[in-house]
């Protein structure tokens, strides 16, 4: 007899086969002498949401920026094993790595001296692209997957620094997008943002997994159960539980996880 209740049958015939996006084994980082991650292994699936947890200072923001070489544009590097899709990342060119794996950041960044369409389109444009017409069709496309396109569409010559925080915020992710990532990553994308903000940046994360792969530094508790479907606690440099996140915020493996969880420290 089947065991499986009637949700975990429709879950388990309607949800997609995990396949690893990226692979992460024994990964050390450091900072000169300073040692920021120690032996961190993991995977990330394909078209789902990791989401990183953990106290400040523990190796978050490091780890996401190992992902896509950026802890080198700051002065570290690391030793160890990171892949996308079976690739060792060390063997791409950094800017084709960083259109592969995209990232938005904790504070907005928008450039400041371009319009609303030109930061969405600034990447396109600096590989080469010119084709006006097609310029306008995907800065159209990716602001309208950032739910921001009916907010913006009279304004985009507009600079991008006269748009509110989440605006902004939105406004990044989009020009993520527009150059066609396979990973984005996310380093506390709604910290510096009001709650109404917030949940339109967490609806966007949802609606985006459909078509990408998605790691998000958190430390909102809260967010990473709502928005993640696996999670990851690191503590110290180190990856103390890895697991699907109902799993890991309902009945965690490890007593560090479970008193970060329930506010005993961090």
């Amino acid at each position: 007899m089947n065991s499986l209740t009637k949700t975990e049958t429709i879950e388990k015939t309607t949800k997609p086969e995990l396949k690893e996006k990226m692979s992460v084994k024994y990964l050390c980082a450091y900072f000169g002498d300073v040692q920021a991650l120690s032996t961190v292994s993991m995977s990330i699936y394909k078209k789902r949401v990791l989401a990183i947890i953990g106290p400040s200072g523990c190796g978050k923001s490091t780890f996401i920026r190992c992902l896509n070489r950026m802890h080198e544009v700051v002065g570290g590097e690391y030793v160890g094993e990171i892949k996308l899709d079976d690739v060792d990342i060390k063997k791409f060119n950094s800017v084709i790595l960083r259109r592969k794996v995209g990232m938005v950041f904790q504070k907005p960044n928008p450039f400041p001296t371009m319009s609303v369409f030109d930061n969405v389109v600034a990447g396109l444009k600096l590989n080469g692209f010119r084709n006006k017409s097609k310029l306008k069709e995907i800065a159209e496309d990716c602001l309208k997957k950032v739910a921001l396109w009916d907010e913006v569409k009279d304004s985009l010559n507009k600079a991008g620094t006269s748009l509110s925080g989440g605006q902004q915020q939105r406004l990044c992710i989009a020009r993520t997008i527009a150059v066609e990532p396979e990973v984005i990553l996310m380093d506390e994308p709604a910290s510096a943002l009001d709650p109404i903000s917030t949940a339109k940046i967490e609806e966007l994360i949802f609606d985006l997994r459909k078509n990408y792969t998605i790691v998000i530094v958190t430390h909102n508790m809260q967010q990473a159960a709502r928005v993640s479907d696996f999670t990851a606690f690191l503590y110290m440099g180190k990856l103390v539980e890895y697991n699907k996140t109902k799993k890991l915020f309902i009945s965690p493996t490890e007593k560090r996880t479970e008193d970060y969880i329930a506010g005993r420290f961090g």
